[in-house]
């Protein structure tokens, strides 16, 4: 797999905890986005950790494109 699936184009809102850790899915496979599920095995791609340093929302990144991944950096509406 060289490229990641596009999971959506735009990104998906999630109110995170401060201190708690999410894995965000950099294969755009798992059924649980923006979240990884373990479906990544043998694609060559591993999930991003994020520690969220406060409570609030964050955007992250449904398109797999983001420079800033896991959190969206608006690539998602260059893509066709």
């Amino acid at each position: 797999m060289d490229k990641p699936k596009i999971a959506a184009k735009a990104p998906m809102p999630v109110e995170v905890e401060a201190g708690k850790t999410y894995f965000w899915c950099a294969c755009g496979l798992s059924n649980n986005q923006p979240f990884c599920d373990g479906s990544h095995k043998e694609t060559g791609f591993a999930p991003v950790k994020y520690e969220a340093a406060e409570d609030g929302k964050v955007f992250f990144c449904c398109c797999k494109q983001s420079g800033n991944a896991p959190l969206c950096d608006g690539t998602h509406k260059d893509l066709v």
